[in-house]
């Protein structure tokens, strides 16, 4: 095994009940790694877990919820003997405009993607330091590219970006390592269900080239498995995605003017569509943004 491989190693992922969390858990474990799953859809969660076997255990929590999360932490801990590496999974997502989205669909974005991934660091994180360990938070894209309609998700993922960079800093001196990840649109629920909105999908679909291209989850778990195995410091999926990062500058005037043809229509067919569904069910994104916002 590599110098940096996770066999035999405690790994943490939230959002483990399906897409990327139960994927890699799966992947990880056959590694020879122990899985610890922790999320808020406990059945779904458990069912990866009894796939995996002896060396996943499930844990319920809200990556919202500093109680939930020091539990789960304290039950990881009493059951694998310490935490090695832990990856921020947990993510939810709402398709919406700023001035029509449900107001707590939108905030619970912010507090489920950035302050559920600083919760759960800080929370684990005297664990992943007495085994100078290993940090992966799962940002996106969208903390690059800010597309309308994702204002929310762009503004927390690039938190997140944002977080991770200073956060690496002040860990370095003890030994601790901090990456973050970057996915395109992946053959999730949450995009396969964003896909499906009556207006956001259009919009989605009408993105040009590469940047509206849906890559299969696997594509994710090549990257973020081998991101994992090497602790990097940044995971972008696919490895495209990291250019983008040097002319980010220039992206968001770009992106208006590809969007200006078609945010008027696009405006009125929201607001016709809360008028028909409510703002709630116009908003809301795929199983895991239905359980956090049933929560909140």
């Amino acid at each position: 095994m590599a110098k940096n491989s996770v066999n035999g190693k405690v790994v943490l992922i939230t959002g483990a009940a399906r897409g990327i969390g139960a994927g890699l858990a799966e992947r990880l474990a056959a590694q020879g790694a122990k899985v610890a799953l922790v999320g808020i859809e406990a059945k779904e969660q458990q069912a990866v877990a009894d796939k995996i076997g002896p060396s996943a255990h499930a844990w319920e929590a809200d990556v919202t919820s500093w109680d939930d999360l020091e539990r789960a932490t304290s039950g990881v801990v009493e059951h694998f003997g310490g935490i090695d590496i832990v990856i921020a999974n947990a993510g939810i997502a709402t398709s919406g405009f700023v001035r029509s989205v449900d107001p707590a669909a939108f905030e619970k974005v912010i507090e489920v993607d950035l302050l559920g991934v600083w919760r759960t660091f800080r929370v684990t994180l005297p664990h992943v330091i007495d085994r100078k360990g290993y940090l992966l938070a799962i940002s996106s894209l969208a903390a690059i590219t800010h597309a309308p309609g994702m204002a929310n998700y762009a503004a927390a993922k690039a938190g997140v970006e944002a977080f991770c960079n200073s956060f690496r800093a002040e860990v370095a001196h003890l030994g601790v390592k901090v990456g973050v990840a970057h996915p395109t649109w992946i053959r999730t629920d949450l995009v396969e269900s964003a896909d499906q909105h009556p207006v956001f999908g259009k919009l989605r679909a009408g993105m040009p080239g590469l940047l509206g291209k849906t890559y299969p989850l696997s594509v994710a778990l090549d990257h973020l498995q081998a991101g994992v195995n090497k602790r990097a410091r940044t995971v972008h999926v696919p490895r495209w995605v990291g250019g983008l990062k040097l002319i980010r500058a220039f992206l968001p005037p770009i992106i208006e003017i590809g969007a200006k043809s078609r945010i008027k229509k696009a405006d009125a067919a929201a607001l016709m569509d809360i008028k028909e569904r409510g703002a709630y069910e116009s908003s809301v994104t795929g199983q895991a943004g239905r359980a956090a916002t049933r929560k909140g």
